[in-house]
């Protein structure tokens, strides 16, 4: 039975710093934050989720910092407000785990990550969709909780997975974990959005240029 951690809180969310140490390479930090920026910025104003990476939860039943405590590498919780957290407490969350964590793989992690880390997601946090992928070896797996157990999430014709809770596809792209949409088009970064922006206005400066307009003409 999934101990209920929802009622008398003892220590304010305030002072429930994370524990989690630094991301263990360059590598596994910018794969994280690629995850968060190209969600934020796909889902633009919405204000009703929280998507952050390499932060403890605290779900001891007895509201202890000191017990019951993981840090997903990167995680989104549904139905929250959006707003920073120094960790993110369950009992101070209505009771609310993650709907989707992904784990960077390491040499170091893989076999927690494997075992019991996702059997707490399964037993414990009853997390709907949880996958893990190594930036190094590019193996990516996805399960998806089904009647209380986890269940592999067949790829489809690309390898990717998708993701019920996001309504995304998780798959890999230049050697990186990319969400996509159900179109099949990849969820850029704000520095990728600007990019392409700037190219689509050179390309069209250069078109005009072909025809004898000169752009900066141009009202």
């Amino acid at each position: 039975m999934i101990p209920d951690v929802t009622e008398d809180v003892i220590v304010p969310s305030s002072d429930l710093l994370s524990d989690e140490p630094p991301m263990e390479t360059e590598l596994h930090l910018r794969q994280v934050m690629l995850l968060i920026q190209s969600l934020e910025s796909y889902w633009g104003e919405r204000q009703d989720f929280y998507a952050f990476g390499n932060l403890t939860i605290y779900y001891s039943p007895r509201q202890r910092k000191s017990e019951d405590f993981r840090g997903p590498d990167f995680f989104v919780v549904l139905d929250v407000e959006k707003k920073p957290r120094k960790s993110w407490v369950v009992w101070e969350e209505g009771g609310k785990y993650p709907n989707v964590i992904v784990e960077i793989l390491s040499p170091t992690t893989a076999e927690t990550d494997k075992g019991l880390k996702k059997e707490i997601y399964q037993d414990i946090f009853r997390t709907p969709d949880y996958f893990w992928f190594d930036p190094e070896t590019l193996e990516f797996q996805g399960f998806q909780l089904m009647a209380g157990q986890y269940q592999v999430i067949e790829p489809n014709e690309k390898g990717w997975l998708w993701s019920q809770q996001l309504g995304l596809y998780l798959g890999i792209d230049n050697d990186q974990l990319r969400f996509f949409t159900p179109e099949g088009k990849l969820v850029l970064t704000p520095e990728e959005t600007a990019k392409q922006e700037k190219q689509r206005a050179e390309w069209l400066a250069e078109k005009l240029q072909e025809l004898g307009i000169n752009p900066d003409e141009i009202e």
